[in-house]
């Protein structure tokens, strides 16, 4: 009965304009109750709340050739009801097409590592795509645009997963590189400091010799003495001058049946009696281990 009487009621979130015989009448009517001739005039009510428009998902190729897959949400509302009635016939629908055909071509000029990385710069060059064909001829405003999903080729993602796999990979045999070149450093350092103090190499032995006792071995290495070492490093150029005079060679005119007298014998060689002196230093120092392993295996 209201209706026929030509009142209408506009809510808040929505504005009217008012038809008269095909014309639009200036200026639009406020939310609330309001009346209009109900045989020479009309109203339309526009939504001016802020609409969710999703974008079907469009397959494009980026600028470096990969095809993909994506999906977006556009937020938009009217600012000018007149120009969202009169310019265009379904706003609605006009905004979804001129979003789909916009996120192609930006993907189309944008790279795979761009849309996967810099959504935020996609977005603003989204909206501004979008926005300047709809606010200024059709009154609409995009307020927002996000890209929702970005869908890849099963191939890409098998390549991307290699990638960073090499990647990882790289890092720890780098990672591994610095340690050892950190440790060659602070080994050369106690070197030179066990250079300067031969207890304090003595010592090293005998810990390095407890560390392996303490695994319960059935056979014990004992390393030779350092100074055993040294004692054949200064018997060895007193040897030298010895035999060189043995190694003289006989001048080849004389013969032996032709010498004046007996040839004397040669020199006797010190170094195979140093060697049996030192095969006895190390049968003396592992007698003791020998015999405590020899118990065990009588009991």
């Amino acid at each position: 009965m209201v209706g026929m009487f030509g009142f209408k009621i506009v809510n808040q979130y929505e504005t009217g304009l008012v038809f008269r015989f095909g014309r639009v009448l200036p200026g639009t009517r406020a939310p609330g109750l309001t009346w209009v001739n109900p045989f020479t005039s009309r109203i339309r009510k526009v939504n001016m709340q802020i609409v969710t428009a999703a974008v079907p998902g469009q397959e494009a190729i980026t600028r470096d050739n990969v095809t993909l897959r994506v999906d977006a949400v556009v937020y938009y509302r009217v600012i000018d009801p007149l120009k969202a009635l009169i310019n265009v016939q379904n706003y609605a629908y006009a905004v979804s097409q001129v979003a789909q055909t916009s996120l192609r071509s930006v993907i189309g000029q944008s790279d795979m590592d761009q849309l996967l990385s810099d959504r935020d710069k996609i977005n603003a060059h989204l909206k501004e795509v979008i926005d300047a064909p709809t606010e200024q001829p059709w009154g609409i405003r995009v307020e927002r645009v996000e890209i929702k999903d970005v869908s890849l080729p099963e191939t890409m993602k098998r390549s991307m997963s290699r990638q960073a796999e090499a990647e990882r990979e790289r890092r720890a045999r780098i990672i591994a590189a610095d340690g050892e070149y950190q440790a060659s450093k602070k080994l050369a350092q106690a070197a030179s400091v066990m250079a300067a103090d031969p207890a304090a190499l003595q010592l090293r032995l005998l810990q390095t010799v407890v560390e392996v006792s303490a695994e319960k071995n059935s056979t014990l290495v004992m390393p030779i003495p350092v100074e055993l070492l040294r004692f054949f490093d200064r018997a060895a150029p007193t040897a030298a001058p010895a035999a060189a005079p043995a190694a003289a060679p006989v001048p080849p005119a004389v013969t032996a049946a032709e010498a004046p007298g007996p040839v004397p014998p040669a020199a006797p060689d010190p170094l195979p009696e140093l060697a049996r002196a030192s095969v006895k230093a190390i049968d003396a120092l592992l007698a003791p281990l020998n015999g405590a392993a020899k118990e065990p295996a009588a009991e």
